[in-house]
């Protein structure tokens, strides 16, 4: 089967009613027939728009004037937004953003789950700007105006977007990245350095270069005086995440953030974390509640990575047994656990995609259980989930449809029921939809 090919753009712009909000931000409505998915649209707002993307079924655009605002349109405070890819709803304002995601959430909810009858949690929210301490920046030298670019990528584009700071990153990093391409442009490896990771704990900051060719001494000698002078570890990655390389310091302490509980988690700078850590630490709080672990009560913790759950609830319960594919993420949740003096949590490495007959873990019983799947869900677990007979279990999901998809598996075909669910917003002026259920036989 051949590919669907782009008809050619419509010359002008036209104008059209905004009716609702796609699952990624953008404003929905219909010309001629057909829906169009316009960027910088809000629903109820009347625009003038210009086609960026015609295909059979749909068309894309992009709003050049608002000609009717809606009454919760903001000025976005950013000089990069609409260009950056970073965000794509500042033009809304803070209690819009929630409304329209708690819309999202309901209606897949509704239409992938066939769930309607559930209690709905108040919005979990917190900081709106300098929260993301977690992310992959790009770096590319422009020839034609002999300058670095350091930021997100432009929407729809591999181009990194031109702005000279980011009010979404933690200002340690948001308010540097023109810094970073002043450095960056005194390397010899400016045209083979692609990307940046950032991670951000309590007590110290990580910067990963991500570079493709040998740095010279002098190139490292100005790393190494970079991260002096604004308190970053600086490390270097010529190949896989086995490459790292700190240069400043030599031997760095792994970045640490604290949870409930008093729980201090260490992470490496390309260890997957949550990026919010204020509305990580109430999402805790939340499952605590929710879970309210007994000291006679096991408890699964399935992809629990470096024991962001694990951890919390090992203080209250006899036994939590975390689970997570990533064998690096099971080492680290080790080593927390034993820093934090918490003996009555145990990790193992499996994939939870691949069927469990083998796994002793598996075969036990459990009073609770928690998931936290990636954005692919967790659809080859729900058959397991009654094995079990555990007496609650919350899932947490950074994808509405999946979780929707998942729930509606566990209501309508293993005698589930959904009491509570809600969203969390961990990604502020993004379409990003963080949320949480919880069920009972």
């Amino acid at each position: 089967m051949g590919r669907r090919r782009r008809k050619r753009l419509p010359e002008g712009t036209f104008a059209a009613e905004i009716d609702k909000l796609t699952h990624d931000g953008r404003g929905i409505a219909h010309v001629d027939g057909k829906a169009v998915f316009i960027e910088g649209a809000l629903p109820g707002e009347r625009v003038e728009f210009r086609c960026t993307e015609v295909r059979r079924d749909y068309a894309c655009g992009k709003v050049v004037e608002v000609i009717t605002p809606a009454p919760d349109r903001v000025d976005p405070p950013c000089l990069a937004y609409g260009r950056c890819g970073g965000c794509s709803l500042q033009h809304a304002s803070n209690t819009t953003q929630i409304r329209l995601k708690q819309d999202l959430f309901i209606e897949q909810m509704r239409r992938i789950g066939k769930l309607t009858r559930f209690e709905l949690w108040p919005p979990l929210t917190g900081p709106q700007w300098g929260y993301r301490r977690k992310a992959r920046l790009g770096v590319r030298y422009v020839r034609a105006k002999q300058k670095v670019l350091v930021g997100f990528r432009e929407r729809g584009s591999g181009k990194v977007a031109e702005t000279d700071t980011c009010l979404t990153l933690h200002p340690q990093v948001g308010e540097r990245l023109q810094d970073l391409a002043d450095l960056i442009d005194t390397l010899s490896l400016r045209e083979h350095l692609p990307q940046i990771e950032v991670a951000v704990g309590d007590d110290r900051s990580a910067l990963v270069f991500r570079i493709l060719r040998e740095p010279t001494p002098e190139d490292r000698a100005r790393l190494i005086a970079f991260g002096r002078r604004f308190d970053f570890d600086i490390y270097l990655q010529p190949k896989g995440p086995d490459s790292l390389e700190p240069i400043h310091p030599q031997d760095p302490p792994l970045p640490c953030y604290r949870l409930p509980e008093a729980i201090d988690l260490w992470f490496g700078p390309l260890d997957f974390t949550q990026v919010n850590a204020d509305i990580n630490r109430r999402m805790i709080a939340r499952i605590l509640e929710t879970l309210d672990p007994g000291p006679d009560e096991t408890i699964l913790d399935l992809f629990c990575g470096l024991g962001n759950f694990t951890l919390p609830l090992a203080r209250r319960a006899e036994r939590v047994v975390g689970v997570e594919g990533n064998a690096r993420a099971v080492a680290m949740g080790r080593h927390n656990a034993q820093a934090n003096g918490i003996e009555n949590a145990e990790f193992h490495v499996c994939d939870l995609t691949q069927p469990l007959d083998d796994e002793p873990w598996a075969r036990r019983h459990y009073d609770k259980v928690l998931l936290d799947p990636a954005r692919s869900g967790a659809l080859e677990l729900m058959e397991w989930l009654p094995r079990w007979h555990p007496k609650r279990v919350a899932y947490v999901s950074c994808n509405p449809a999946t979780l929707a998809r998942d729930l509606g598996q566990l209501v309508h075909r293993h005698g589930f029921r959904l009491i509570r669910a809600g969203i969390m917003d961990m990604f502020p002026h993004t379409a990003h939809v963080e949320s949480i259920a919880l069920l009972e036989p």
